[in-house]
Order: C-alpha cells, then structure tokens, then sequence
C-alpha cells in the first residue's frame, strides 16, 4: 500500500516561490509513477506534472511549464514540486498522486492513491 502526506503549502504573494513535499510513508516508493494535481474550488482537479518511477522523465501541464519542477528522491521515498513565479490563478489544493507505472500518467482518473492535499495561495 502507499501513503502519501502532503506538506509545503502556505500563503504567499505573485512571484514568490514554494515548495511542496509528498512523502509515502510506507513500504517502497519503487515502479510508482508520482503526480501532483491541483484543484481550485469549483473546478475541477487537473494535471500540473508527473515524474517516472526512475526519475528520468517528467511532464508538465503548459500552465506550468518553465515555473514548476518535479522531482523525486526514492531512497526518502518522497517527491516534490518547485514552484517558482506563482501567480493568483495557481491558487488550489495541490494533490500528490501516485501509480503503479513505469511510464508518465497524466490521467487524473487512473492514478491508484492520493494525499490530502496541502493548500496554496497566491495573493496579488
């Protein structure tokens, strides 16, 4: 089984940078492709970046893509997401997400196990 605890988020202003952590707090982290989604209220939850279970392939939603960056270190059995340049509209609960996979996913609907979220907001 996996467990996944989300950690990081906060309130910050436009331009300020976070980091979010997901760390799986059982058994191994191997063969798992990981995801971070987020969700703002009354929309509903999409993709920002997944990473493969080796580290070697990552992708990301264009909304992110040069300001966000996922990585994974499998010996802590965590992944994380930089987030730099934030603006309002990145304003979500940030999901971390994990599937046994060894290629990228980007489904929200076929990832097996989720965290509770961690909320970020970004003020203007």
């Amino acid at each position: 089984q996996v467990q996944l605890v989300e950690s990081g988020g906060g309130l910050v202003q436009a331009g300020d940078s976070l980091r979010l952590s997901c760390a799986n707090s059982r058994r191994t982290f191997g063969r798992y492709t990981m995801g971070w989604f987020r969700q703002a209220p009354g929309k509903e939850r999409q993709f920002v970046a997944a990473i493969t279970w080796d580290g070697v392939r990552a992708n990301y939603a264009d909304f992110v893509k040069g300001r966000f960056t996922i990585s994974r270190d499998n010996i802590r059995k965590t992944v994380s997401l930089q987030m730099n340049g934030l603006r309002p509209e990145d304003t979500a609960v940030y999901y971390c997400a994990a599937k046994q996979s060894t290629v990228i996913v980007v489904s929200t609907g076929a990832y097996d196990y989720w965290g509770q979220g961690t909320q970020v907001t970004v003020s203007s």
